[in-house]
């Protein structure tokens, strides 16, 4: 897979989480473990495509 189209993929798959995180928010049965971890999966989502465009001299994700 080329580095544009993995940068590509990941940046769906940030989406996704984002998304399933808002959802998450507005469900009253989700609790706060649940939260944390679709964070931390975001987040790590985010720094491993900041890192590849860092490495390829790509703009930063907003």
């Amino acid at each position: 897979m080329s580095l544009h189209n993995h940068l590509v993929e990941l940046e769906r798959r940030h989406k996704a989480l984002e998304k399933q995180l808002n959802d998450a928010k507005h469900h009253p049965a989700t609790d706060d473990l649940q939260l944390l971890e679709l964070k931390r999966k975001k987040l790590a989502l985010r720094d491993e495509i900041e890192k590849l465009r860092m490495k390829d001299g790509f703009a930063t994700l907003h």
